[in-house]
């Protein structure tokens, strides 16, 4: 499984399957703030350990964040919310993440997303999302036999959550919530073990500035995943 992950890693990074993304990463203006860093400008792959219990998805890598410093999530502010709450759920070392090298390890969790490079305005195509799809099925396939929950980000990760579990053989309940913040169900896998999908509103700006999304109700949607994630051995 682990040899399975670093393969799908690697191939990923070298993707250009979309045309309109890689022009975008490759050329999106570095801030001035950034002028001496190099940024990463490639696909952003997964973080965390290979055997996660809990799986988290996002929607993109960030213009200035992951696709400056090659780690999903990191550095920049939707980052900074997500990496407070793993924090203070005992699933992160230290409450931020700002670079590959400052030390961040995640405890039984791993972090993806539902497209692998940066689009303009944070706003991928119907087309690039279903481009990407592959590489969440590969990737959820190969975390399955230690997974037990999945947060999405968002309502693009939950729909991208649920067609991949779909794609990967799991049977998905026909009576099951929309999403929005909190929203989760449970499901059988098709290796007998119980798992649970929930939902959370993104931690963009866009929803933290407005208090769409709160820290304590992020932290809440955290804990719960967390909590079900560890509630007994596989």
């Amino acid at each position: 499984m682990i040899r399975e992950l670093e393969v799908i890693d690697q191939k990923l990074i070298k993707c250009n399957q979309c045309p309109r993304l890689a022009d975008w990463r490759e050329s999106v203006t570095e801030r001035k703030s950034y002028k001496n860093q190099k940024y990463w400008r490639k696909p952003v792959p997964g973080f965390g350990p290979k055997d996660a219990r809990l799986i988290i998805i996002g929607l993109a890598p960030g213009a200035h964040g992951a696709n400056r410093t090659g780690r999903i999530f990191t550095g920049d502010s939707s980052g900074d919310w997500l990496f407070i709450a793993l924090y203070n759920a005992k699933l992160a070392r230290i409450p931020t993440s700002v670079s590959k090298d400052d030390g961040q390890e995640l405890s039984d969790t791993r972090i993806t997303c539902a497209v692998h490079c940066a689009p303009p305005e944070n706003k991928p195509t119907t087309e690039e999302i279903a481009n990407c799809a592959t590489w969440l099925e590969l990737e959820i396939a190969a975390v399955l036999p230690t997974a037990r929950a999945f947060l999405a980000l968002g309502a693009i990760a939950w729909k991208s959550t649920l067609l991949a579990l779909s794609a990967i053989g799991e049977e998905m309940p026909r009576k099951r919530p929309n999403f929005g913040h909190g929203a989760n169900f449970k499901f059988q896998g098709s290796d007998g073990n119980n798992r649970m999908v929930i939902g959370s509103y993104h931690p963009s700006q866009q929803n933290t500035f407005t208090g769409k999304l709160t820290r304590s109700q992020l932290d809440s949607v955290v804990r719960k995943a967390g909590r079900f994630a560890h509630a007994r051995p596989l």
